[in-house]
């Protein structure tokens, strides 16, 4: 028994969500879970949130985490949002499986979120149970824990519990609830669902909440509402520049998965590419490959349309002004993209200043991968090795490392411009390009080793090595390695 089972775990909410926006959110509770057991703490997290991890590993934080007490000073509800998905607008979605607990101030006096996933039915969730599975529950907080130690935006798990049920999609699954953490829940979709219904006033209510919380700089512009299309445009365009540097494709980018504060969020059919190829898609419902990896940036601009679209009453009186207005700063968005995406890309190949020449120099080399089908985690991570002395582990990524050769040489004649010491810049790359990222088939492993033998082993040993990404260890091989040949290409699904 846990000395400290008797303190309640306190999370000192203040819920401005609940307190500014009514009529934006149903209130509602969550479904008992029958025998839950905690699988997963994040202590790290749970310090950074300004929450005891030694309250929280005890009964009563279990049964916060399953849904079955609700913490105090929480305010539970399902937040309303729209979106289009896959191009198809549906007006209506929300929260059908999860719940916002409430708000806390965190360490550094960030406001953050924190919600149940999984947790059962609400007035959103239109015929379905609300329920998750282990498996996709297991895939969030492995990938956004990944992506966290990546330097990316996301957000982030707390704790995974299994409920003691089953949830019955194609066959019956143990159940499983996340507990979420995100700068918010506000998407671009939470703005279409008003908008939608003509209701300008609530979309006023929105932006100015959304101000004030995320980008309060934008407050004191001219046109406050225009300005922070502006900083919501670079927010996205930074992430999905983050993305694309790193392989990661996430597989649906509606608008309800795209969130205001710039965050990555639902990672449901989301994976890492091995060899690279532009036209790479992993989720099973992405028959068209709308979401392919290379249509991101594209996708990007698509999303902050539709956002642009939602703030025409806001932005100006006269509608033909506001949309010149903002097709003029969506006009801006993918150069804005772009800036943000080579910058990433000099710090893989180790290119301290800049050069007119280098947009060319990057997708060359990405020219040469493709054709040579190399993987693009490992390029990029052993091209420092190269600027050692030790070129083959680079080269044998290569179906012809003879053109590999050919970029390589134009490549250290551009480092010699920068002047900096080999061993210098090899060990800056090496702070970027990650050497353990979360490869396709060691995630199914970890996965069916935990579903199916209720071996947790496999994932605490991945999520181990992927909280350290940059930091190759002795030991640690497979995790490097990419996936055996497959004659299927590697499909992902949504998990709902």
């Amino acid at each position: 028994m846990n000395a400290h089972e008797h303190i309640r775990p306190y999370f000192n909410f203040d819920n401005s969500f609940a307190r500014s926006l009514e009529g934006f959110y149903v209130s509602c509770e969550a479904n008992p879970a029958i025998a839950p057991k905690l699988l997963l703490l994040n202590k790290e997290l749970a310090e950074e949130l300004g929450l005891d991890p030694v309250t929280l590993d005890s009964e009563a934080g279990l049964a916060i985490f399953a849904g079955n007490v609700a913490p105090e000073g929480s305010e539970p509800l399902a937040q309303a949002y729209a979106g289009h998905q896959f191009g198809g607008f549906t007006p209506q979605l929300g929260d059908g499986r999860a719940l916002l607990l409430g708000e806390v101030i965190d360490s550094q006096h960030r406001r953050r979120d924190i919600q149940l996933k999984g947790s059962g039915r609400t007035p959103f969730s239109r015929g379905g149970d609300g329920k998750a599975a282990l498996g996709p529950v297991l895939r969030e907080y492995l990938i956004g824990e990944s992506m966290h130690a990546l330097g990316v935006p996301t957000t982030r798990a707390l704790a995974a519990v299994t409920t003691g049920g089953l949830v019955h999609r194609e066959t019956p699954l143990p159940g499983a609830v996340l507990t979420r953490v995100a700068a918010s829940h506000i998407r671009v979709g939470t703005f279409q669902y008003f908008a939608a219904r003509g209701e300008a006033d609530k979309v006023r209510e929105l932006a100015d909440y959304a101000i004030t919380r995320h980008y309060p700089d934008t407050a004191d512009a001219e046109n406050h509402y225009l300005a922070f299309f502006d900083a919501v445009a670079d927010s996205q365009a930074a992430l999905v520049a983050r993305w694309m540097s790193i392989g990661f494709i996430h597989g649906v980018m509606n608008t309800d998965n795209m969130t205001i504060s710039g965050e990555t969020i639902d990672y449901g059919p989301c994976a890492f590419m091995d060899s690279y190829a532009p036209g790479t898609v992993f989720s099973s419902i992405d028959t068209h490959g709308r979401y392919a990896y290379a249509n991101q940036p594209l996708i990007l601009s698509w999303n902050m349309a539709r956002l642009g679209e939602t703030l025409i009453p806001l932005v100006y009186p006269d509608e033909d002004r506001a949309i010149k207005a903002l097709t003029e700063a969506l006009q801006r968005v993918q150069a804005l993209y772009k800036t943000y995406w080579l910058a990433g890309m000099r710090t893989k190949i180790g290119l301290s200043t800049e050069d007119a020449d280098d947009l060319e120099l990057v997708n060359e080399l990405l020219s040469v991968m493709e054709a040579g089908t190399a993987d693009f985690t490992l390029v990029f991570r052993r091209l420092s090795q190269t600027l050692c002395g030790d070129a083959a582990p680079a080269r044998q990524l290569f179906d012809d490392p003879g053109a590999f050769d050919i970029w390589a040489q134009r490549w250290h004649d551009r480092l010699a411009k920068d002047k900096m010491p080999p061993e210098a810049t090899a060990q800056t790359m090496n702070r970027v390009n990650p050497i353990y990222i979360p490869r396709n088939h060691k995630v199914e492993e970890a996965l069916s080793a935990a579903v199916d033998l209720e071996d947790m082993a496999p994932f605490t040993d991945l999520l181990a090595a992927l909280s350290h990404p940059f930091d190759e260890v002795t030991g640690n091989e497979t995790y490097a390695a990419p996936a055996p040949f497959a004659a299927t290409p590697y499909q992902t699904f949504c998990g709902t």
